[in-house]
């Protein structure tokens, strides 16, 4: 798909800052390209939106955008790197209202929530984990509105930048089990017509299993809520950062963490 020979593209961190004043010229002898970078970032976006990350090939590529499939190679070096570059595409287009007026749990919150909301449109963001993303304006922007969603929290930066990390890894989480079940439109079907046969077999063996899940089961009509569970989670996130907040604000923590 994307052999890692032949890279004639610029590095991934100028390519990311492409659009800088200070980023380095392109350097391509002869003709112009058809093509710009972003254009070949956009498309391989959609694609991926619509087909997902398997898709996005050279040929798919060139064939979107009439060009040669190698001509590629003259924008992005590898499969790697244009990953990163529609990933950073992705945070840069991503909308950053003031956080104003409101308490840093309902702005944390709202953080979570657009978060998952992300998630829900660029499914294939999930697949993509090259901490190189960290580098780009796009994903710099996201993290600067996001640590703002702390402030007057009292958190140092080591710990601000941890609570976010806790938030986003909870929200990458749920985010994961909300990912297509093909038998998720039958399961509360599934679960009316086999819960009974189910106790008959657990029987008593494993008893405390059969009572929760029987009133888990009955509260959600299936075995596993996605919303029930992000309902429970998120709050409980709050709480605990709530719990850290509450000890900046008396001094009994630090950037280096309350046990030291």
């Amino acid at each position: 798909m994307f052999p890692e020979w032949r890279v004639m593209s610029r590095e991934l961190i100028d390519l990311l800052w492409r659009d800088h004043p200070a980023a380095p010229p392109t350097g391509t002898r002869g003709p112009r390209s058809k093509v710009s970078t972003s254009q070949i970032v956009d498309t391989a976006v959609g694609i991926a939106d619509h087909d997902g990350l398997d898709a996005v090939t050279v040929r798919r590529l060139g064939a979107a955008l009439g060009i040669a499939p190698n001509a590629v190679y003259t924008h992005v070096g590898s499969r790697d790197d244009l990953l990163v570059l529609m990933a950073d595409a992705v945070q840069a287009r991503r909308s950053r209202p003031p956080h104003v007026g409101r308490t840093w749990r309902a702005r944390v919150r709202d953080v979570a929530a657009d978060e998952l909301a992300l998630y829900a449109a660029h499914a294939w963001l999930l697949d993509v984990t090259d901490q190189r993303t960290a580098f780009g304006p796009g994903t710099i922007a996201t993290y600067d509105h996001q640590l703002h969603a702390l402030d007057g929290t009292g958190l140092g930066d080591v710990e601000r930048d941890a609570a976010l990390s806790f938030v986003c890894d909870f929200v990458r989480a749920s985010a994961r089990s909300r990912r297509p079940d093909p038998h998720s439109a039958q399961i509360a079907t599934v679960w009316a017509a086999w819960q009974g046969r189910l106790m008959d077999y657990v029987g008593d063996r494993f008893a405390l299993a059969r009572r929760v899940g029987a009133a888990a089961g009955a509260a959600m009509d299936a075995p596993y809520s996605a919303e029930h569970a992000w309902r429970f989670g998120i709050d409980r996130v709050l709480d605990a950062l709530d719990a850290l907040v509450s000890a900046a604000a008396d001094g009994s923590t630090t950037d280096e963490g309350p046990d030291r």
